[in-house]
C-alpha cells in the first residue's frame, strides 16, 4: 500500500466521497451504478475509458456502464475507438442481420479490444427495445493498419457515381495494399520501407480525390444521394488521415517527430463522433468507450513532451458540458503492456506486467491511500469550493497508462474516475 504523504490530503477526500460499487458481473443488478446518474447529468456523450486495453475487469466494467447507460439513463448509441468505415457492418448486425455466428467473421481482423461481448448484448437487447440501440465506428480504418477498409468502398460508390475517376481510387489501393497490416504498428514501418515516390504518390493521390470530392458534391449527390455522399467522404477522410498517421508514427519511431504530430488520428475520431452525433435524430445520447489517454480532456505528454492532442480535447471544445469522461484505472494485480513485434499480427505482443506499488502523486496512490476497493470518485466535487471543500485538496497529477504513467492534472482530464482494487489480462487473445 502506498503510504504517500504528499497525497494524502486527497486520499482524506476520496475516503469521504467516493461511492462504493458493489458488482462487476455485467448481469448484475444496476442500482449500485446510480451516483453515475448525477455525475452525468444531461450530457449527450459519455466517454468511458481504461488505463489499459484487455483488461478483463475493465471490460465488465464498461460492459455494465453501457447496461445503466441505455436501460437507466437513454442512451441509444455506442461509438466505439473501431473503424469509421467497418462499423457499419457491426450497426447492421446489432440491428439484428444475418445470424449471431456472423459476428466472429465481422470482427475476424480487428485488435480484440473488448467489442464483442458489447456488441452481442446490444443485438439481444434490440430484439425486444425500442428504440434500438445502434452502433458507431469513429475511427481511422483498421486503426491505422490498412486504408483498404475505408478505400475499397470508396471504390465501389465511385463505380456507380464517377466510373471517370475510379483508377485514380484504384492507384491508391495498389500502393495502399504493399503495405496493409492488422493494425498501424504493423503498417507504420512497412509504409515507412516504401520508396519516398510511393508514398507521395500515395498522399498526392488520395489529397487530388479529397479535393474533387469536395468540389463536385452537388453533380455527385445529384447522382446518388446526401447520405451516400456524406459517408465516402468520411470514408476518404480516414485514409488520409491514416496517411499522415503513417508519415507521423515513422517519424516518431525514427526519433524525428514533430511536437503532437500523432494527433490526426485523435482529430479524425472527434469529427466522426460529432458527424454521427449530426446524422442521429436530436437528443440521441452516445456512450463512447476508448483508452483513457483518448478520452481524456487535457493534452497528452511523456517526459515534459507534448505528444498529442486526444479525442477528449476536441468533443470537450466543440460540445462543453455535454461531453463527459469517465477514466478506468485499477491498482494492484497486472497490465498489458504491448511491446512492439513486427512480426505477430498486430505489430505488438501482449506482456502480463506485474503493478507496482502505484507512484506517489497519481490517482492510483490516493485511492490506494484511501483504502478503497471497487469504487467511483465525482471529480467535479473535488473541484468544486463548498463550505465543507473551502480548500479543494490538490488533485493527482499523474494517471496509468499500462505499467507507466500520463502526467497531466486529473482533476481536469476526466469527470470522474473508476477504481478496481486489482486488474487481470484477458487470454485466448489470439493476437500472435
Amino acid at each position: 500500500m502506498s503510504v504517500s504523504s504528499h497525497h494524502k490530503p486527497f486520499a482524506d477526500w476520496l475516503r469521504t466521497h467516493a461511492a462504493a460499487l458493489t458488482h462487476l458481473d455485467p448481469e448484475a443488478p444496476l442500482d449500485d451504478l446510480e451516483p453515475l446518474r448525477a455525475l452525468i447529468g444531461d450530457a449527450c456523450v459519455v466517454a468511458i475509458g481504461e488505463s489499459s486495453h484487455f483488461i478483463d475487469e475493465f471490460a465488465l466494467m464498461r460492459e455494465r456502464i453501457l447496461r445503466f447507460l441505455v436501460e437507466r439513463c437513454g442512451f441509444t448509441v455506442l461509438a466505439f475507438e473501431y473503424g469509421f468505415s467497418e462499423g457499419f457492418h457491426l450497426d447492421a448486425w446489432a440491428q439484428g442481420e444475418g445470424t449471431d455466428d456472423d459476428l466472429s467473421a465481422h470482427l475476424a481482423a480487428a485488435i480484440p479490444v473488448g467489442l464483442e461481448e458489447p456488441l452481442r448484448w446490444m443485438r439481444r437487447h434490440n430484439r425486444t427495445a425500442a428504440p434500438p440501440v445502434r452502433f458507431a465506428g469513429i475511427d481511422i480504418p483498421a486503426a491505422g493498419g490498412s486504408l483498404l477498409p475505408a478505400l475499397a468502398p470508396v471504390a465501389d460508390y465511385l463505380h456507380d457515381i464517377d466510373p471517370e475517376t475510379l483508377p485514380t481510387v484504384q492507384t491508391a489501393m495498389r500502393i495502399a495494399e504493399s503495405f496493409a497490416g492488422g493494425s498501424g504498428a504493423v503498417a507504420a514501418p512497412a509504409w515507412a520501407r516504401l520508396a519516398t515516390a510511393e508514398q507521395d504518390a500515395l498522399s498526392a493521390t488520395l489529397t487530388r480525390l479529397l479535393i474533387r470530392f469536395r468540389s463536385l458534391e452537388p453533380l455527385y449527390v445529384s447522382r446518388s444521394d446526401q447520405h451516400r455522399y456524406d459517408i465516402a467522404v468520411r470514408r476518404l477522410e480516414g485514409a488520409c488521415h491514416a496517411d499522415y498517421t503513417f508519415r507521423a508514427m515513422a517519424d516518431l519511431f525514427a526519433g524525428e517527430g514533430l511536437t503532437a504530430d500523432t494527433s490526426a488520428r485523435d482529430a479524425y475520431m472527434a469529427q466522426s463522433l460529432l458527424w454521427h452525433l449530426e446524422r442521429f435524430e436530436p437528443g440521441t445520447r452516445v456512450v463512447l468507450a476508448a483508452h483513457n489517454a483518448h478520452i481524456q480532456k487535457t493534452p497528452v505528454s511523456f517526459n515534459g513532451h507534448l505528444t498529442g492532442l486526444p479525442m477528449g480535447q476536441h468533443l470537450h471544445r466543440a460540445l462543453g458540458d455535454d461531453y463527459v469522461a469517465l477514466g478506468l484505472t485499477s491498482t494492484t494485480g497486472h497490465t498489458a503492456d504491448m511491446p512492439r513485434d513486427e512480426n505477430t499480427r498486430f505489430g505488438f505482443t501482449i506482456d502480463a506486467t506485474a503493478l507496482e506499488p502505484p507512484e506517489p502523486g497519481s490517482i492510483e496512490a490516493a485511492f490506494a491511500d484511501a483504502e478503497l476497493g471497487l469504487s467511483i470518485a465525482d471529480l467535479h466535487r473535488a473541484r468544486r469550493k463548498t463550505p465543507d471543500n473551502a480548500d479543494p485538496a490538490p488533485g493527482p497529477d499523474r494517471i496509468r497508462i499500462q505499467s507507466a504513467y500520463l502526467h497531466t492534472p486529473v482533476l481536469e482530464a476526466f469527470d470522474a474516475v473508476l477504481h478496481t482494487p486489482t486488474s487481470t489480462v484477458a487470454d485466448n487473445l489470439n493476437i500472435t
